[in-house]
């Protein structure tokens, strides 16, 4: 794999607790990110992966803690606020309208983008036609790079689960984000389209400059494309490092293999 070249801290997780009732969903977890680095986040079932990528995105608030995005700490944020920070996601379950072309459902993720007015938008005159065919222009990039041309104007729903995982994965490209947060992206895949979804997020890292954060399952996929790896469990942080370090730390081998339960 070639190396990035890794920058600054972007993204700063403070001792962050999450709740839910008398449920200790997260526990007091601190990590950073770096810019440009791929940063996993593992965990058996239930170790509060989602929980914490839903923090980092605005869709949960914790009850403690802080996070940083360059510099700027925010404790409660709502998802578009975090959106328009330059920080975007793909989730675990498609979110796609399954009734709408490939082309159109990644140009949703341009919305964030369009400063004309919904009127001007409506009849498509004057700005509102030109700023449109802008944004069609960079999403047809975004669908080219993901090799998806044959299927532009198919509805997402016609298309094969691993293709409607990539046409989620162009429509957080279409926001151009800074900080790119990936919920599994490879659940449910088969071995072929792990492959190349792993070369397609590399890729991204690479060619469009963001940050990466995944959260995933299969450890040879980790360990392949991270640079960094958190390991949570219950709740907690148990493992922080390379991949290498990650692989040989006694306490995540014990949390996979089940021997500290």
């Amino acid at each position: 794999m070639a190396k990035r070249e890794i920058g600054d801290v972007i993204l700063d997780v403070e001792n962050i607790s999450l709740r839910f009732g008398g449920v200790n969903a997260l526990s007091d977890i601190s990590f950073d990110v770096r810019e440009h680095e791929v940063r996993a986040i593992i965990g058996p079932n239930g170790a509060g992966k989602s929980s914490m990528l839903n923090c980092i995105n605005g869709v949960y608030q914790p009850q403690e803690g802080q996070i940083s995005f360059r510099g700027n700490t925010f404790k409660h944020m709502n998802s578009r606020q975090v959106a328009e920070m330059g920080i975007a996601r793909t989730f675990q379950n498609l979110a796609l309208f399954k009734g709408m072309s490939v082309i159109d459902n990644i140009m949703t993720g341009r919305n964030l983008r369009i400063k004309s007015n919904i009127f001007l938008q409506a009849l498509r005159i004057g700005p509102a036609e030109r700023e449109e065919s802008e944004h069609r222009e960079y999403v047809e990039q975004i669908i080219d790079f993901l090799e998806i041309q044959a299927h532009r104007k198919t509805p997402v729903g016609q298309l094969p689960y691993g293709l409607q995982k990539r046409v989620d994965l162009g429509r957080a490209l279409a926001m151009e984000p800074q900080v790119l947060l990936l919920d599994e992206p490879m659940a449910g895949m088969n071995m072929e389209e792990k492959q190349d979804m792993s070369r397609f997020i590399l890729d991204v890292n690479e060619e469009f400059g963001s940050t990466i954060v995944l959260i995933e399952h299969d450890m040879g996929v980790v360990m392949d494309i991270s640079d960094r790896v958190v390991v949570l469990d219950y709740g907690k942080k148990i493992g922080d490092g390379t991949p290498e370090e990650v692989r040989a730390n006694e306490d995540v081998i014990s949390a996979y293999l089940g021997t500290s339960h």
